[in-house]
């Protein structure tokens, strides 16, 4: 009898916990109180968010009560404001794990908007499942295809996996562009310039359009729609730290190859053969007493990384590329970071990084990404390892090295894809 009591007890807990489970799969992603707090935040930011940014908000007059599949180009930090200016109602954007690794901050934020996870570099079907279920909830998802704000004012390279989802999800697809961004604040630097900016709805794209599309085909349509070259001297943006801490992005001197630079104001030099490039308000790059032979930063980006995936890694196997000090931190994903060294050195190498007496090799990396201006990320043995440098750490090079000699690996010599 003892034991039957025993028994019925443990199966009605696992009666109850299956209840749960369920309760848990049912539990909607979209709150009412993401429509209230959607308001509150655009009657608070709207004002503040137009004199610092400079920025035009066209308002889409076409919504409707419809759910879109928001697609933009990323430039700033504030992006999701603009998107939240632009459209009515909640949007759940799909944001990086490190949001989501914060403690109770991060909880909060789930609480307030509910952001769609994604681990960086990852296939991530978890993210997929929940884009899902927010449609089917009839909620409007935002995404930016790059995964990474522009470094050079040009959009960059989009996972073709944004082609399969949107076909997967089969929403109208609203393309928003965001212009002047990079003018205003580029990706490198600490300082909002004075200028002028614009966020707009550039087109719609109903699910009877892409349906017939294949994924590259839809992709090709995504990337020409959102492509932005800020390339271009079209309009003035003034601080007067406007060169500051473009050593961040920028690693390859024309004459002297591998590189470091340091910045002051309105200059970047590069610390080997001390030659100095002013920004200027238009973003014109100026040698001072030579001829620099890149206009814009787009230019000099893209021979950076053309001069990356011509070198040759074996040169670099027995002493480092660079050595940079930085704090070491444990990523537990979803969860909070612990701080596991206040100081170390990071060392590249052809072929692997070093951490003080730590050694690892990438062919045991699975990915390596850079968040926000300059917080590096290791994904290595099914943990996530965060470095943090100082003002001037170019978390870049790394990401760049890494990629290029995956790329290699494959037998992709010139393979483009350098990790943004």
């Amino acid at each position: 009898m003892a034991g039957t009591m025993v028994w019925n007890k443990e199966g009605d807990m696992e009666k109850e916990k299956e209840q749960e489970r369920k309760k848990k799969k049912k539990k909607p992603w979209m709150r009412r109180r993401h429509r209230a707090v959607r308001d509150i935040a655009y009657a608070a930011l709207y004002g503040y968010t137009k004199r610092r940014y400079g920025i035009e908000i066209d308002r889409f007059a076409g919504q409707g009560e419809r759910a879109y599949l928001i697609l933009m180009n990323h430039q700033t930090a504030f992006d999701q404001f603009f998107v939240g200016m632009t459209f009515k109602g909640p949007v759940y954007y799909v944001a990086s794990e490190d949001l989501f690794s914060n403690g109770w901050i991060s909880s909060l934020l789930r609480w307030l908007v509910a952001p769609i996870p994604i681990k960086k570099q990852t296939s991530d079907i978890s993210a997929v499942l929940n884009c899902v279920k927010v449609a089917k909830e009839g909620g409007t998802i935002a995404i930016a295809p790059e995964g990474n704000r522009t470094y050079s004012g040009r959009t960059g390279y989009m996972n073709p996996a944004i082609a399969a989802l949107a076909k997967l999800i089969k929403l109208p697809i609203a393309f928003l562009r965001i212009e002047g961004g990079y003018g205003v604040h580029p990706r490198w630097s600490d300082k909002v310039r004075k200028g002028h900016m614009r966020c707009y709805v550039s087109r719609v794209m109903e699910p009877e359009e892409f349906k017939g599309l294949s994924k590259q085909e839809l992709l090709e349509v995504i990337e020409r729609e959102l492509y932005v070259d800020e390339g271009v001297a079209d309009a003035e943006f003034d601080s007067d730290a406007r060169a500051e801490y473009l050593e961040r992005a920028m690693y390859v001197c024309p004459w002297c190859g591998l590189t470091e630079f340091e910045s002051r104001g309105e200059y970047i030099e590069c610390k080997k053969c001390r030659r100095r490039i002013e920004y200027g308000k238009d973003k014109r790059l100026k040698g001072q007493g030579f001829d620099f032979p890149f206009e814009f930063v787009t230019g000099w980006y893209a021979y950076q990384e053309d001069f990356v995936r011509r070198l040759e890694l074996s040169d670099w196997l027995d002493a480092p590329m660079y050595r940079d000090r930085v704090s070491l931190w444990e990523v537990i994903v979803y969860k909070r970071k612990r701080r596991l060294r206040r100081e170390c050195e990071l060392r590249l190498y052809g072929d692997r990084l070093e951490i003080d007496e730590l050694r690892l090799p990438f062919s045991e990396i699975t990915g390596i990404s850079v968040l926000g201006r300059n917080k590096l990320n290791v994904y290595h043995g099914g943990g996530l390892w965060q470095f943090k440098g100082g003002k001037r750490f170019n978390a870049l090079k790394y990401v760049n090295m890494y990629y290029h000699s995956k790329n290699k690996g494959r037998g992709e010599d010139n393979g483009e894809f350098l990790g943004l």
